[in-house]
């Protein structure tokens, strides 16, 4: 067997120097004060072995990684009704487009665009404010960390800038996708997007998804086996917006980026990854992460076309 622990160091010091890093998100102004020298990776093994390296403990705002999680939440609540008004197809537009939502009648595409998510998220806030502690508690539970917190200061800029959002959201809100306030269940998404994680953290968290929707650590069932497996499609076909293809041919694993620079990835059955890199791709995606991911599912062979997974 390929010695993982080697592999994640040989990866990481590698990443540490390369070039070029990606821009970092500079829309949302607390994003923009972080180095894109950073880098980090965590893979915890099926058999719960952490192996960490890098900025694997710096905690970062996991963005868009929020929405998996989210999603989580309201499929707890509300089952297979969640879809009634949110879809399962990628988007093959920007992450934050309008234009579907005018095409096709309000519905969002899928539940990891800005608009799905946003849609998700007032299942989640049901007219208060008061949802981002159901999303937190989640979190917390499943990462076995309750010093997970919100950074308050992204959370401030976000709903400073975040006018994109409140068009979109307003724009659903005309169509009846979104039930309650438009300004309460934005409040309760820029906050979750201002979740602030480490790599270490994050792939804790992620286990259940590699582990048929059994959180291993306490042998508590977060979601169905069916439901696992769903989840980690959405997560290959849309997880990347519209480089999700593109992530799919390169790296071969479900996975969840976000404009922090975080990527939550899951080889079932064998690992659940996170990695770190706030330099972003054009269409939103850690640079470094995604070329780190490719290396790691290459050299363990953890490929969902891969027939020994």
């Amino acid at each position: 067997m390929a010695d993982l622990a080697r592999i994640v160091a040989e990866i990481a010091g590698r990443m540490a120097h390369a070039k070029p890093r990606g821009t970092v998100a500079d829309y949302i102004p607390e994003l923009a004060k972080v180095s894109a020298d950073h880098f980090g990776i965590a893979v915890i093994a099926a058999d719960g072995t952490e192996h960490v390296a890098g900025d694997a403990d710096t905690a970062f705002s996991i963005q868009s990684v929020s929405k998996l999680f989210a999603l989580v939440e309201a499929l707890s609540r509300g089952g297979d009704r969640v879809w009634d008004r949110v879809g399962r197809e990628p988007s093959g537009s920007a992450f934050n487009s309008i234009v579907q939502l005018e095409a096709e009648g309000g519905r969002p595409r899928n539940p990891f665009i800005n608009a799905g998510a946003i849609a998700v998220t007032d299942l989640i806030a049901q007219g208060t404010r008061e949802g981002i502690g159901d999303i937190l508690r989640l979190i917390r539970g499943l990462a076995g960390d309750d010093s997970i917190a919100v950074d308050g200061a992204v959370a401030y800029s976000e709903a400073a800038t975040g006018f994109r959002n409140a068009a979109l959201g307003n724009y659903m809100k005309a169509f009846g996708t979104i039930d309650g306030p438009v300004a309460s269940t934005l409040d309760v998404y820029f906050h979750q997007c201002a979740i602030a994680m480490s790599c270490r953290q994050l792939a804790r968290a992620g286990r259940f998804l590699a582990h048929g929707g059994v959180d291993p650590r306490s042998g508590r069932s977060v979601v169905s086996p069916e439901r696992a497996r769903r989840l980690n499609a959405l997560m290959l076909t849309c997880g990347h917006y519209d480089a999700s293809g593109e992530f799919a041919f390169q790296v071969g694993l479900p996975a969840k980026s976000g404009v922090g620079g975080g990527i939550l990835a899951i080889a079932p059955g064998r690992a659940s990854i996170a990695v770190w890199s706030p330099g972003l791709s054009p269409q939103g995606n850690s640079l470094l992460g995604t070329a780190a991911l490719e290396e790691l599912a290459q050299a363990m062979g953890w490929n969902v076309f891969n027939p020994d997974i």
